[in-house]
């Protein structure tokens, strides 16, 4: 990738104890020596390595590093133990944009999870509303059913029990009854202010005409 990088690394060695002469005379300065082989190996391999691939294969640079180091150091009575890359370190303009990259796809993969998240809830609180009026409608239709079959059996009762009424008088007679159900619930009502109805002097009197009828033809019933 063309970019500077520092590789710090750790070795432990120790001096052969059949070969003490070697390491005690061959060598004056055996870290210098050691480091001296550690920056060629790295200098022939690391070059030829992506930024990525090198932090993702530092622990095979280390190991190259210690196989080269076993075969030099041997003849000098040493023996390579062990190499530990501890850290790689880019240059600072090079980890400013690793970070950048870095978030960049962080915050896209934020954006992704949240534009599903958001999809997940909208979808879901489609189907609840979808469920409610569903079962709204259904409520609502076996209320009205409900309704329906008590009207039918109060007609048809009234009619039984009151000779000579019809089924359309006794469906008056109910009317009436539900309309004042009706004023007296807007009138409990506190939060009603304002009740457009055809409401007037005609009105009442043709309801009290449906009741004082309704009433009259009871009592020449006998009732």
């Amino acid at each position: 990738d063309n970019v500077f990088v520092q590789l710090i690394c750790t070795i432990q060695y120790r001096v052969v104890k059949e070969n003490a002469d070697d390491a005690f005379y061959e060598l004056q300065n055996p870290q210098q020596q050691i480091q001296s082989y550690v920056f060629d190996v790295v200098r022939a391999i690391v070059p030829r390595m992506e930024l990525d691939s090198l932090f993702e294969q530092k622990n095979d640079v280390a190991k190259a590093v210690l196989e080269e180091l076993e075969k030099v150091m041997s003849d000098y009575g040493y023996s390579i133990e062990h190499i530990l890359m501890v850290d790689i370190i880019p240059d600072a303009a090079v980890r400013r944009a690793m970070n950048d990259i870095n978030a960049a796809q962080r915050l896209q993969l934020a954006s992704v999870y949240k534009g599903e998240a958001e999809k997940i809830h909208l979808v879901k609180k489609a189907e609840g509303e979808a469920e409610a009026k569903y079962l709204s409608g259904v409520g609502i239709a076996k209320q009205r059913q409900a309704i329906t079959d008590g009207l039918r059996e109060n007609i048809l009762n009234f009619s039984h029990s009151v000779s000579g009424t019809s089924a359309k008088e006794v469906m008056d007679l109910i009317m009436v009854t539900q309309y004042f159900d009706t004023i007296k619930e807007l009138g409990d009502n506190s939060k009603t202010t304002t009740v457009f109805i055809p409401h007037g002097p005609g009105h009442v009197k043709d309801i009290g005409d449906q009741i004082r009828t309704g009433m009259m033809e009871a009592s020449s019933s006998g009732l």
